[in-house]
């Protein structure tokens, strides 16, 4: 045998040993580390949907001492299901099993005597001793199985936040369909240990699918909500939908300097661990993420902010207020139609003046060129999205204030106060933290944190941009939402003794669209209410809405007391100290 022969049989040799190996390890991972997984496959070979048993990561809540609760977990128990075909006496059956587990006994019988029938299940979640107890009936026909199952422990606690799982389209999988379950599929996903793919497919497939499924991704997250902070806001949210009977309310609080959202929550929802009596799945899509609204006047401080940090206004500014305005050919007014005069620009937010509104986004454009307003509002982050670690986010619309043969007075008049164009709550939340924050825009998350299963750490770090805006520009419009509340909303100043914290806010009653007979309804309204705290070093902006809230018109009416219940809790819990 030459040289060439020896080294062609060692390689041989060498690639025969190197693949035993392998092989033998994923023999061993197979039937050693995951045989328990694989038996309980096998005592399940009655048609069993394959994706009863899975695994996935966990999700945490972390309140603000650090500590963490599970939000969404694996449950794990067994089911009771039985075998018609095998079933000898299905009453004598029924009378030992409710020995031990709760069933309906007319559903029962109808489903042990289905002909041909192989497979029924008849409970589900089953503790340990009961299920333990009715294998040891040895009835055949009769069975129990482990199984798992995706476990909310807080119900209805951040559900649209949180999300929900369901089987893939072969039904070998589970996965996220919505929320943080679909958004971070590929860290809290596994591969089921049921799978039935060829172990020589996975390990010529590579090694890491052979030995087990998971991927280097695969982990648990943490998320940014406070548990306690986020009943607070549910249960404010549905106290105030009790009173005024919206269509729709939900309401964000976040850290306007790092976009970390504390509390995030809309009404209607659901409980994620038992969605069998929803008629409507549209319930489980986010609005504070997936829709758009026409906002109202919450939009004024950014106007003001485009008007001040662009050097066509300055805050001691005066203008006419004619209390009307007619452009190609459509009329705007004030709330209630009155002129004011020749009055200052903290007006515009302290009256909610539309026509002030107008006028200095329509003198701005003039002053400052065509388009200045879709660019400030561009760079607010309007008619994008914001980037926050959820699905199915849709993006604004503000294309009518493009710059082009279309745009005309009226678009630049109308937008200005928050109508004609449309953006989704956590969109508007962010464009209004550049005013909080000194001028940046922040990119909103809801997970802090990704512990890998591989003992990796992945720490969420905060994103910002710019400034968008001077941080001189900001304080000033700053200052003018302070006064706004200081001056204006006594209410608020009463009820929070806000002589100890400095306080910006502003209102937003806005006309609802009407889509079938066009332009908006006469007496449906949305109202927002926005404010952030301290208001020279915010900790938190509170954004609130609601849609078609029965009996009021104006967002005053309705939204600030929810604002000030709000505000009051989170100075309490989380010990913010005065700042004047």
């Amino acid at each position: 045998m030459n040289s060439d022969q020896r080294l062609r049989s060692r390689l041989i040799f060498g690639l025969f040993i190197m693949g035993a190996a392998v092989l033998a390890v994923s023999l061993y991972w197979t039937q050693i580390v995951q045989g328990s997984q694989y038996q309980a496959k096998a005592d399940q070979q009655y048609d069993k949907p394959n994706a009863a048993q899975f695994d996935r990561g966990t999700i945490y809540f972390e309140s603000r001492d650090g500590t963490r609760v599970a939000a969404a977990t694996v449950g794990s128990g067994y089911l009771v299901f039985i075998n018609p075909s095998q079933l000898a006496d299905p009453a004598e059956a029924y009378s030992a099993l409710s020995q031990f587990i709760s069933v309906d006994r007319a559903s029962f019988m109808a489903k042990a005597t289905k002909p041909n029938d192989h497979y029924e299940v008849v409970a589900d979640r089953i503790a340990t001793d009961a299920a333990q107890s009715i294998r040891g009936l040895q009835i055949a026909g009769l069975n129990v199985a482990p199984e798992t199952w995706r476990s909310y422990p807080g119900g209805t606690l951040a559900a649209h936040v949180l999300g929900l799982t369901g089987e893939d389209g072969s039904s070998t999988n589970v996965i996220g369909r919505y929320g943080l379950e679909r958004s971070y599929e590929d860290v809290l996903g596994r591969a089921s240990a049921g799978s039935s793919a060829n172990v020589f497919a996975q390990l010529f497939g590579g090694i890491g699918t052979a030995l087990g499924g998971a991927s280097s991704q695969s982990g648990d997250i943490v998320t940014t909500i406070d548990p306690t902070a986020q009943k607070y806001l549910e249960q404010t949210l549905s106290q105030t939908e009790s009173v005024w009977h919206s269509d729709e309310i939900g309401g964000i609080v976040m850290d306007p300097t790092t976009g970390e959202i504390v509390a995030m929550s809309s009404l209607p929802s659901f409980d994620p661990n038992d969605t069998s009596s929803i008629k409507d799945v549209s319930v489980f899509s986010d609005p504070l993420v997936e829709h758009v609204y026409e906002m109202g006047s919450i939009m004024k401080p950014l106007t003001m902010a485009m008007a001040l940090d662009s050097g066509a206004e300055k805050p001691d500014s005066l203008y006419d207020d004619t209390g009307t305005m007619v452009l190609n050919g459509m009329k705007i007014a004030n709330y209630d139609g009155r002129a004011r005069g020749i009055i200052p620009m903290q007006q515009i937010l302290s009256q909610s003046l539309n026509i002030g509104a107008a006028t200095i986004a329509l003198k701005t454009e003039k002053d400052i060129g065509t388009g200045t307003m879709f660019k400030y509002f561009s760079d607010y982050g309007l008619g994008e999205k914001s980037g926050i670690d959820e699905p199915s986010e849709a993006s604004g619309l503000i294309s009518n204030i493009k710059p082009g043969p279309n745009l005309r007075d009226i678009n630049i008049a109308t937008a200005s106060f928050g109508q004609g164009i449309a953006v989704s709550p956590i969109e508007m939340v962010r464009a209004l933290s550049v005013i909080a924050n000194g001028g940046y825009l922040v990119t909103p998350h809801v997970v802090d944190e990704i512990d890998h299963t591989d003992g990796t750490v992945q720490r969420i770090l905060p994103q910002k941009e710019g400034p968008v805006i001077s941080k001189t520009a900001a304080e000033d419009v700053t200052l003018m939402l302070i006064k706004v509340v200081d001056d204006t909303m006594a209410k608020v100043h009463k009820d929070m003794h806000w002589q100890h914290y400095s306080i910006a806010a502003k209102t937003g009653t806005a006309q609802i669209p009407d889509h079938v007979h066009g332009g908006y309804y006469p007496n449906r309204y949305l109202h927002s209410f926005f404010g952030f705290f301290p208001a020279y070093d915010p900790r938190f902006i509170v954004f609130l809405y609601q849609v078609y809230p029965k009996g009021a018109e104006y967002a005053s009416e309705t939204l600030t007391d929810p604002f000030s219940q709000m505000a009051k809790f989170l100075i309490n819990y989380y010990n913010i100290a005065p700042d004047r």
